[in-house]
């Protein structure tokens, strides 16, 4: 605990089995008390691994569900487990967990409802191998969403979170997609909701292990940002009405 909040880590995890314990041994669980694992049936030895290291919640798929589901799953998970501060933390590795004591003092001494661990504050994105096209997109679309959502983000597009669990509950992430657009629903719904959004410097770590979306399926998560975020706008003025911000 930390300021008498529960902290639970959730890895949403699809074909880790090579970088799950390296990402799980880095996690302090001097302060963290739980850590769930939801596999998106794998089809290597991601839960083998899991069960090795001793995780003792795992949510196993039995069918390949999405990103978003994954994480539907863990947060569900975390809520029945009582948490008070929720992590999201990939298993691959592409994100230290050295950064949880940071992020989670943020939200546990409320100065943060959600804290992000962004790759573009500083000069480390392109040293720890985002490909080029990506970080160019990644400037392009968060420049668009923060003139669009009238924010000042570094990015929206990190997978490494750290929510006030009081704010998971407020939105209706049930509607989001399964598909990896729901990173970027979930947090316009927090903007939405006028949550108190921070970003913390966090290296990028890309490798082979390392997961990532090819680039024709980068090119449908973009056009699917520009969609979120225009949803955002004409839902905001009042223009048109959307499920991902029904009853916000």
């Amino acid at each position: 605990m930390l300021n008498n909040k529960k902290i639970i880590v959730v890895l949403p995890a699809y074909n880790a089995g090579k970088t799950l314990q390296k990402t799980f041994e880095e996690i302090p669980f001097d302060i963290v008390d739980e850590v769930i694992l939801t596999d998106d049936f794998s089809n290597d030895e991601t839960i083998d691994v899991a069960k090795k290291i001793g995780i003792k919640h795992i949510i196993s798929h039995d069918s390949n569900k999405g990103y978003g589901a994954n994480q539907k799953s863990c947060y569900q998970k975390a809520f029945e487990l009582n948490a008070d501060i929720i992590v999201m933390l990939h298993p691959d590795y592409q994100y230290t967990p050295k950064l949880i004591p940071a992020m989670c003092t943020l939200v546990a001494t409320d100065l943060y409802d959600v804290v992000l661990g962004s790759r573009i504050l500083g000069k480390g994105a392109l040293k720890g191998g985002m490909p080029f096209y990506k970080y160019i997109s990644n400037r392009i679309l968060t420049f668009t969403q923060n003139i669009l959502m009238n924010q000042k983000l570094s990015e929206y597009h990190t997978g490494y979170r750290c929510f006030d669990a009081k704010i998971l509950k407020k939105i209706a992430f049930e509607n989001n997609s399964d598909d990896f657009i729901f990173d970027n629903e979930i947090l316009a719904q927090c903007c939405f909701i006028k949550s108190r959004i921070g970003e913390i410097s966090c290296p990028a770590n890309y490798f082979e292990e390392a997961s990532s979306i090819n680039l024709q399926r980068s090119i449908v998560y973009g056009l699917g940002v520009l969609r979120v975020s225009v949803s955002y706008f004409l839902q905001k003025t009042k223009l048109a009405s959307f499920s991902i911000f029904k009853n916000l």
